[in-house]
């Protein structure tokens, strides 16, 4: 008879644990919230699958349901989304949609902008404005053409520098011609100099008429000093070119055409080797894939991987056995709790908890675009705040809780979500704080259940009690 009890006692707790498990994975996928389906068009998916998670203005919001495969090139996928029914008010008939991706190689998920106010709330069924996402593909043709680019600037370059060459040579050619002509001159003006002095010609002969003598002897004067000035310019060119050829410039000019040209050479070597490195990265393998798109399903693999590890890890943390090791060691993850939950989670509302209570006034004002953003007496407020704690915050997990009393459900959620933005950011960067460690959570006007306040307006800063 005992046997039989203790059998009926596991069957009953087995059940109940299988119950319990159920309701809570329900839960956690929001199975038994109320949704509304939307669809959107992509030509390209990248990666987007069943099941994968969109997000409204940053917020888990909902899941993928299905895609339909177009049945023509021109054609585009339609993509099957569920989104909560809270969620409904940020969605709006102009809100696009987006592929985003949760860090360099993580999963891929849509994501959905809020709309304004001006355009009316999503209707159930309706369509939104897909924008197609950047591909590696398209990255790797624009380096292509980058390297064209290259390569028609070496090739100006070698044109500039055998111009140069030609110019170099041209003025030298043109330097000896001036020098030459410069030499017959004073040749020529030596000869007859010398032939008036000897009598020579006609101009030897007028020199004998003692009216001209005079006339004569000044027009020798003026030649001398016409040879001298010329005699000395020749100096000067020759001592130019003598100055030029010792210095080796001639050479200089040969050596650094060639270094240039090797230059370009080498150049026009290592802008082959890049096209073709490109030709190997982006051409297809020995089974006719492309390298896009191995790296495409090399990425997809891992990101499944990644999923199935996280859902593994997030299931121990919730098993009713395992739940009080790791909230006693701080392992927690907001991304998957909503603020309901977050109220009622012990670890967060329990009044013994370290939690400061910032009101708003204090802490923001709007500028000139009507955007709230954090004041300089705001700042001081929040130093003093966290100073009270002394070293703790530096490792301790701190949660910022975001909290607004607007009139409507969206703009309540949307102003306490972007308070505990900014708080958070500014904590990282006045305290370096480790952002692991930091969290936020907007909680609308409502504090956790059995806080010291049922109502507030601003924020609170938490430090939670770790057990080491």
């Amino acid at each position: 008879m005992n046997r039989f009890m203790i059998v009926g006692v596991f069957v009953i707790a087995g059940l109940a644990l299988f119950t319990t498990g159920l309701f809570m994975i329900g839960n956690r996928h929001e199975a038994f919230a109320r949704h509304v389906e939307l669809y959107t068009e992509f030509a390209d998916v990248s990666g987007i699958v069943p099941g994968a998670k969109v997000e409204v203005a940053g917020m888990d919001a909902g899941e993928v349901l299905a895609m339909e495969i177009p049945n023509s090139p021109p054609a585009k996928f339609r993509v099957k989304v569920r989104v909560n029914e809270k969620f409904r008010e940020l969605v709006r008939a102009d809100s696009v949609v987006t592929v985003g991706t949760e860090g360099v190689v993580g999963n891929r998920f849509l994501e959905i902008s809020a709309g304004s106010l001006r355009a009316p709330a999503v209707a159930t069924g309706a369509t939104l404005k897909g924008i197609e996402p950047t591909d590696l593909s398209a990255i790797l043709e624009l380096a292509k053409g980058t390297i064209v680019n290259v390569d028609k600037t070496v090739s100006n370059a070698n044109s500039l520098v055998t111009n140069a060459n030609g110019l170099i040579t041209s003025v030298a050619g043109n330097l000896n011609a001036t020098l030459d002509k410069t030499k017959l001159t004073i040749s020529n003006a030596n000869d007859v100099v010398t032939g008036l002095k000897e009598g020579r010609g006609p101009a030897g002969m007028l020199l004998r008429d003692e009216a001209l003598a005079d006339q004569v002897r000044q027009a020798l004067a003026n030649a001398k000093n016409a040879t001298s000035e010329l005699n000395r310019a020749a100096e000067q060119a020759s001592t130019l070119m003598s100055e030029i050829q010792s210095k080796g410039l001639p050479g200089q000019v040969d050596d650094t055409v060639k270094e240039a040209k090797n230059a370009v050479a080498n150049l026009d070597a290592a802008s082959a080797q890049v096209r073709q490195s490109i030709t190997d990265l982006t051409g297809p393998d020995k089974g006719g894939v492309t390298a896009a798109a191995a790296i495409r399903a090399s990425l997809a693999n891992v990101n499944v991987a990644a999923a199935n590890m996280a859902d593994g890890t997030e299931a121990l943390k919730h098993n009713f056995l395992l739940r009080g090791f790791f909230r006693s060691r701080g392992y927690y993850s907001l991304a998957n709790m909503s603020a309901d939950l977050y109220r009622k989670d012990r670890l967060f509302a329990a009044q013994n908890t370290d939690r400061a209570w910032l009101p708003a006034e204090q802490l923001f004002h709007q500028n000139s675009n009507g955007e709230e953003e954090l004041t300089s007496e705001g700042r001081s407020v929040l130093n003093s705040a966290l100073a009270s704690y002394g070293e703790r915050i530096l490792d301790t997990p701190v949660i910022v809780e975001g909290y607004s009393d607007g009139d409507e459900v969206n703009d309540r959620l949307a102003a306490s979500r972007h308070r505990a933005i900014l708080v958070r950011n500014y904590l990282q960067g006045r305290f370096s704080l480790d952002s692991s460690r930091v969290g936020t959570v907007a909680l609308e006007n409502r504090p956790p259940e059995g806080s010291s306040h049922t109502s507030w307006n601003g924020v609170g800063i938490v430090l939670l009690k770790v057990k080491r």
